[in-house]
């Protein structure tokens, strides 16, 4: 593969894994099949790993990398590059005026196990479930649904938590 190509690909790369990291922690997808597949997957490990932007773009950008390079060393190196890029495009697009600024993690922090049970006295943020779009019938309709009821309540619980944890 030549430079312009290595250079395209990248940068395809890039566009490619910030798209699809945006969809699966930013939005609700078509038919709310996304805001479905975070309900069912609740307080799991990838449940969790779809609540955070940065977090998710790393697993996201590892295959995109192999479009990039085979070289395992320059794999390493592309793989961290694209998630990077994505989400410095992500902040540089959440600042952008009149663009809706999504409930995502947006900050690295240190893993601090805490309690389940820890209370903040600000409002409860749900990481889980997000909508571009707010009001319509089907989202009312869903937010029904007990499954989907207990992953808002696991991701408040664990917002509560995360909270709790990084005040002290």
């Amino acid at each position: 593969m030549n430079e312009s190509q290595f250079g395209i690909h990248f940068v395809l790369a890039i566009l490619a894994s910030w798209r699809v990291t945006h969809l699966l922690a930013n939005e609700d997808g078509p038919a709310d099949l996304i805001v479905k597949l975070r309900a069912a997957l609740g307080d799991s490990f990838t449940g969790r790993l779809m609540d955070c932007f940065n977090c998710l773009s790393l697993w996201i950008a590892a295959p995109a990398a192999l479009f990039v390079t085979r070289a395992p060393l320059l794999w390493l190196f592309v793989w961290l590059a694209i998630s990077g890029a994505a989400c410095l495009f992500e902040s540089a697009v959440q600042l952008l005026p009149g663009t809706h600024t999504s409930e995502i993690c947006t900050e690295v922090r240190p893993h601090t196990p805490a309690s389940p049970w820890a209370h903040t006295s600000e409002g409860d943020v749900s990481h889980v479930l997000r909508s571009e779009a707010t009001g319509s019938a089907e989202r009312s309709t869903l937010r029904k649904d007990p499954h989907f009821s207990a992953a808002i309540d696991a991701a408040r619980l664990r917002e509560q938590a995360l909270d709790g944890a990084y005040r002290e």
